[in-house]
């Protein structure tokens, strides 16, 4: 991916987000752009308006962390939004190479000791890569997530089955919350590893198949996935609401465990409790994916 177009893209993005109001900005006369003007966004800097525009056409290299904090606070950036610019100036500077992490093998298999770690799990639990492939579940796991399995004619990837399977749409009742979660994560993994083909052949696939994907794409939102609550209707036990937490593998350093879990008691614990059910009475399911 293009370092420049990236910085410029992401930095203009975040500007026209930010209104005069919501940066203390009187609003005057007739605004041709929207968001905040670049003469703006380099008053609240601290810096001038000939160098903020140079910044923003993507020439981040030899940029200070002062100044990129700088940028930060004026565009109100959130810590996702901040570690991605920081990681676009470090490619910028040659050193993202250092920091991009180590690929799994294209013919990759889940450790023995790993999966048994999945599998004593008691709610369903899940890991994927950076190109949110779903790597390895556990039985739980690949029952709530079943419709993905069995669209995928490879390995199950979230992008795939949420912009281009109609299972999807049935499956997150919030389907656009869920599509602008998915990208924003893509976006940061993209940030991290510019230069990860798969990433790129996957982007490249789901803005060719979906328009849905490339307006969403094109807005450059990041973030991070760490903990949250989402809402789920699935085909056999109905609607889950599941508060999830999402933490690195210090051993697999480019994977991530996500592990789902209800609310002790309600509507959606019963839920879980009736898809452990299921799972047990299908044999596909008890066998580890592969």
């Amino acid at each position: 991916m293009d370092n420049r177009a990236e910085v410029r893209d992401f930095l203009t993005t975040r500007r026209a987000k930010i209104t005069p109001e919501r940066a203390g900005l009187p609003a005057f006369g007739q605004r041709r752009v929207a968001g905040l003007r670049r003469s703006e966004v380099a008053s609240l800097a601290g810096m001038s308006v000939e160098y903020y525009a140079k910044l923003e056409r993507g020439q981040l290299a030899g940029v200070s962390a002062s100044v990129l904090d700088a940028i930060a606070r004026a565009l109100q950036l959130d810590e996702a939004e901040r570690a991605h610019l920081v990681r676009l100036a470090q490619e910028a500077n040659g050193s993202g190479a250092l920091l991009r992490p180590v690929r799994r093998p294209k013919q990759w298999t889940v450790r023995p000791s790993l999966q048994w770690s999945l599998d004593a799990i008691t709610s369903p639990a899940i890991l994927a890569n950076n190109r949110q492939d779903l790597v390895a579940s556990n039985l739980l796991g690949r029952a709530m997530f079943a419709d993905l399995y069995a669209g995928a004619g490879g390995a199950p990837n979230f992008g795939r089955f949420t912009f281009l399977d109609s299972a999807a749409r049935r499956f997150y009742p919030d389907w656009a919350l869920a599509a602008d979660m998915f990208v924003a994560n893509l976006r940061t993994a993209a940030g991290k590893d510019p230069h990860d083909k798969g990433l790129q052949d996957l982007v490249g696939e789901l803005s060719t198949r979906s328009d849905e994907f490339r307006r969403r794409w094109g807005a450059h939102n990041v973030r991070t996935h760490g903990t949250g609550v989402k809402t789920f209707h699935h085909h056999v036990v109905g609607g889950l609401e599941l508060a999830y937490e999402s933490m690195d593998l210090r051993a697999e350093p480019d994977l991530t465990l996500t592990i789902y879990a209800a609310d002790p008691g309600s509507a959606s614990a019963h839920g879980l409790s009736l898809l452990a059910s299921w799972a047990a009475s299908e044999p596909e399911l008890i066998a580890p994916a592969r």
